[in-house]
């Protein structure tokens, strides 16, 4: 168990890293958020078709593994766009309205059980996410764009339940990847930058670090119950803190720490709850 919650926090510490590169090209106007979007699925493909089974080619001809591709790559899109303009922590925060969005469609479409004990804890995280947004006539456009990153992904998750049967882990995640990096390879390739040595690095480091980050999750799943690590997740708003700290030397305001400690603690109670 102590092996697999390090390979947790290392792997929720990587995606937020890579969305720390993704942040570096287009916040400092290197790159468009659709190149960073594609190019991160780009470079994922790379590195993960040499291990895909040929099974997973199969997959591709299963229109709901399009629709999944296709919510990740909306995901993805939305949460580059906001990360352009907004502090990480912010984002993240906003952009964790995805288990809220995860949840209430497992319930609806999935027929999984509920309890009143989570849907109340799913309505005070919503509040926390709130709380960061602050929605009204002042809202930042950019926290607007995490929320619909946010939603995308939930609905992401959830069409990673029902399909999970189809195919192991390695496969599932190759069908994503190839899927997203086709739809916004038009996006992508409109939108190129001027390649130097820094944007090269930096593109690819985005990538490996999404990459990386997702497979150690897998990895560390198969190796303690899903339930008993379902908590860790929320480390990555506080990966996303420091490195806003470290690498933006940005500071969540008052009000955000609000937010993230609601979600934060929604987040870790319905997850032991659950186990």
């Amino acid at each position: 168990m102590q092996r697999a919650v390090l390979i947790m926090f290392l792997a929720m510490s990587l995606i937020p890293a890579g969305d720390t590169a993704g942040k570096l090209l287009t916040s400092s106007g290197l790159a468009t958020p659709a190149f960073v979007a594609w190019s991160r699925f780009m470079v994922g493909v790379i590195l993960v078709i040499p291990f895909a089974p040929r099974s997973a080619w199969g997959l591709l001809r299963d229109w709901r593994i399009w629709l999944r591709g296709l919510l990740i790559a909306c995901g993805i899109s939305c949460i580059q766009i906001a990360l352009s303009s907004a502090p990480l922590a912010d984002v993240f925060a906003a952009f964790f309205i995805g288990p809220i969005i995860s949840y209430g469609m497992a319930a609806i479409f999935l027929r999984e059980p509920i309890t009143w004990q989570r849907t109340a804890l799913i309505f005070i995280g919503f509040i926390g996410v709130l709380i960061v947004v602050q929605p009204g006539s002042d809202a930042s456009p950019a926290l607007l764009w995490a929320v619909a990153a946010g939603t995308f992904y939930g609905a992401f998750l959830t069409s990673s339940r029902w399909l999970s049967h189809l195919g192991s882990p390695i496969a599932l995640s190759f069908t994503q990847l190839f899927i997203a990096a086709l739809i916004l390879t038009p996006f992508g390739l409109i939108t190129l930058p001027t390649f130097t040595p820094y944007v090269v690095s930096i593109t690819f480091l985005s990538g490996l670090g999404s990459m990386l980050g997702n497979l150690l999750l897998l990895y560390a799943y198969s190796a303690a119950p899903a339930t008993r690590l379902a908590p860790f997740v929320y480390f990555q708003l506080f990966a996303a803190v420091l490195f806003g700290w470290f690498v933006f030397d940005t500071w969540p305001e008052m009000w955000t720490w609000i937010g993230l400690f609601i979600v934060m603690a929604a987040g870790i109670t319905s997850a032991r709850l659950r186990a």
